[in-house]
């Protein structure tokens, strides 16, 4: 065991449920939309346990992404409303931006959405008019749609851009702290085979995504950050054209933190996607 694992094993620790894919034929897919007629909204079936879920923080300035995928940053935002639609797309995208070169050492970084939550007790995710944190182990794109994404995004460059190494990385964080209610969880990159990632489709009304739903294997070894700050985010490696051994994949998802105070505020978060480029 190195010693960075070592020092893995010493963390305080809290035992929650995640929610994993359960074994099956079909390949998974889920509609964003509501889905024609004899088809169910999702044939995902859930495999929940209970798993140990580390405290990062103490470990926090070591953690990278291409280690274990994901790293804690920290960033004053300028933006005054997370809610603002124009102020996220012309302060915060400029900020995320910066803070992902600055990170990897991109040449360049292109933002192609994000997406703003808040928690509403009883609310399903893309049924309702605020989305929901998403309570599933996955990865956001596969070796397959990561690629992808480029040419659909940038589609004259996408040749030329993909000679070269490509990211897609997510900078998350919460909209009011200290974030209590339903924290990320991340998995360290690491600890996952390539057979636990299943690709699995998101169909949208004009076209099919593709992300990782996970099985389960208890080597998974699982981190978070407990009370993040506005000032805080998580960097989550999505994908990664390098084949040498480096963090890829980065399973993450949403978890009820058993001790998460029940008068805690719901959890709002943005994350923002991006694709991150080196030349060649």
């Amino acid at each position: 065991m190195s010693i960075h694992s070592t020092m893995f094993e010493t963390l305080p620790i809290v035992e929650a449920e995640l929610n994993y894919l359960a074994p099956g034929h079909a390949k998974p897919r889920t509609y964003t939309f509501d889905p024609p007629s004899n088809e169910p909204r999702t044939n995902v079936v859930n495999d929940t346990r209970k798993v140990l879920i580390r405290n990062a923080r103490p470990v926090a300035t070591t953690l990278a992404l291409d280690e274990e995928g994901f790293e804690l940053v920290h960033h004053h935002s300028a933006v005054r409303d997370f809610y603002e639609e124009e102020e996220i797309k012309h302060v915060y995208y400029a900020e995320a931006e910066a803070i992902l070169k600055g990170a990897t050492g991109a040449d360049r970084v292109v933002i192609f959405d994000h997406t703003v939550r808040r928690r509403v007790p009883g609310a399903e995710d893309r049924r309702d008019a605020m989305r929901q944190p998403v309570a599933r182990v996955h990865v956001d794109h596969t070796a397959k749609s990561g690629p992808q994404r480029v040419r659909d995004l940038l589609p004259a460059e996408a040749d030329d851009l993909l000679g070269g190494r490509v990211q897609i990385i997510n900078l998350w964080r919460p909209i009011r702290g200290p974030l209590r209610d339903t924290p990320l969880a991340v998995c360290d990159a690491r600890t996952v085979k390539p057979e636990q990632l299943v690709p699995s489709e998101l169909v949208y009304p004009h076209r099919i995504g593709e992300t990782y739903s996970v099985t389960f294997d208890p080597a998974h070894r699982w981190f978070y950050v407990p009370e993040m700050q506005v000032d805080e985010g998580l960097l989550l490696k999505c994908y990664d054209s390098e084949t040498d051994g480096r963090a890829r994949f980065a399973p993450h998802t949403a978890f009820s933190d058993p001790t998460t105070p029940a008068d805690a505020p719901p959890r709002e978060s943005i994350e923002v996607r991006t694709l991150v480029f080196h030349r060649k």
